[in-house]
Parts: C-alpha cells; sequence; structure tokens
C-alpha cells in the first residue's frame, strides 16, 4: 500500500475572509477525513464556512497546541494506513509561526509527499504591505517577553537591520502587543528605524502602517487583541 500524503491547509486570518482561500483548497479541505488540528472546534467552524454539507463526525481530528504534543506516531500510523492527512492551524498557514512543521518533518522522514496550498499569510501580506526590503528578510517569531531581555533582542534586530539593510519581523502574543510596542518606542531609535504595524490583516478594520519610531511615539495605536505584524527596518 502507498503512503498517504500530507496537505498543509490554510486558513483564513480574519472571521468573515473566506474569500482568501481558493475554492479548489476549500474543495479539498472538506474531502479530508484525518485531521491535525490547532483546535477542534476552530477546524469545524472552518470546514462547516467551506461547505455546509460536509460531515464533521466523520473526520477524525488530533490537536496539536501548547496542551497536547505532537502525535508523531499516529501520523506515522495513518500515513502508512495510506490515509490523506491535513494539517490547520487557527489562522493561516500552517507550519509557519504555527504548529505544523514536526508534522511535516515527520512525513518527509517517512518519504510521505507533503502538499502545502495557497493561502494568506500575515506575514508575506505585511512585507508586501511595509514598503521594506522583500529580498533580504527575517522572521524572528516571538522576542523574549520579559525585560531586559526584550529590549537586548529589539536592539540586536535593529543593528542586522542597519547593517544588512534587512527588514526584521517579529510577533508577539495579541494580548501583549501594546507592550511590545512601548518597549519598542523605548529601545529603537527616533529617527534611524522605521516600524511598520500590519494589524487585522485580511479584516474590515486592517491597517499596515509605516512610519519612524518618533513618528509613532506621538501615535500610538490601540492593538490590544488584535493580531499584529511587527516590521524593522532602516529609514
Amino acid at each position: 500500500m502507498s503512503l498517504g500524503r500530507l496537505h498543509l491547509i490554510p486558513v483564513p486570518l480574519a472571521e468573515q475572509a473566506t474569500d482568501t482561500i481558493p475554492e479548489a483548497v476549500k474543495q479539498q479541505a472538506c474531502r479530508l477525513k484525518y485531521y491535525f488540528v490547532e483546535q477542534v472546534r476552530t477546524a469545524r467552524r472552518w470546514l462547516k464556512a467551506y461547505d455546509k454539507e460536509v460531515v464533521i463526525d466523520e473526520i477524525t481530528f488530533a490537536e496539536v497546541n501548547k496542551q497536547h504534543t505532537t502525535d508523531k506516531a499516529l501520523l506515522r500510523q495513518w500515513l502508512k494506513a495510506g490515509y490523506d492527512v491535513g494539517v490547520m492551524s487557527e489562522a493561516g498557514c500552517p507550519a509557519v509561526a504555527d504548529p505544523g512543521s514536526e508534522l511535516v518533518a515527520c512525513a518527509q522522514e517517512l518519504g510521505a509527499v507533503v502538499i502545502p496550498y495557497t493561502g494568506p499569510s500575515s506575514i508575506l501580506l505585511a512585507l508586501m504591505g511595509s514598503g521594506f526590503n522583500g529580498q533580504g528578510f527575517r522572521f524572528l517569531g516571538y522576542l523574549p517577553v520579559k525585560e531586559p531581555m526584550r529590549g537586548k533582542a529589539l536592539k540586536e534586530l535593529e543593528q542586522i537591520a542597519q547593517q544588512k539593510q534587512e527588514t526584521q519581523i517579529f510577533i508577539e502574543t495579541p494580548y501583549r502587543n501594546n507592550q511590545l510596542l512601548e518597549e519598542a518606542l523605548k529601545a529603537l531609535h527616533p529617527q534611524k528605524t522605521k516600524l511598520c504595524i500590519a494589524v487585522d490583516i485580511t479584516a474590515e478594520t486592517a491597517s499596515v502602517k509605516t512610519l519612524t519610531i518618533g513618528e509613532w511615539s506621538k501615535q500610538k495605536p490601540d492593538l490590544h487583541k488584535r493580531p499584529t505584524i511587527f516590521l524593522v527596518h532602516p529609514a
């Protein structure tokens, strides 16, 4: 029996933005009967949004998140049985700043076919709208939460941006966005550094705005509990 395939299924970034997912991807998502997902409730909701006729009870879900470690043995079992398996995160593309990379690595080691599908990536959409270098960029994920490590990390990425003329991209848990912004405004140079704040991408409240650190200090936005991408680049 041939191995099953691993399908990396993107989902919308914003609740009402189902039109950002290609129709062919929606159809493929609803055909799969085995899934690794970040949250079962969210996955069920998206699948129903894609096709109201999909029978959720016929789909087997396994969770991958902070409470549930990646069950690579289960993935191997499914793939060896010839099952096609989906991976779905809470928002955007799986395995990029979201759970899933360990599953992909496991499938690659097994020799299974891995199929990534087209969908919205908040990281790339923010970079596109920033006006910053799109050929040399670095995604840093989450910065340290506590001081003085966070301030040190901000200064280091600013130095790299200056030396290499490279865009530095990072994120934070939404309820800590305002604290991160405050630290960035204190740590980064007011005139020599620009910051792009991309918030609520693809939602009706979306904003992608680039200013110097000094300019942001005069008009700080409220980013509390709003999905946000931060990008830093020399002014």
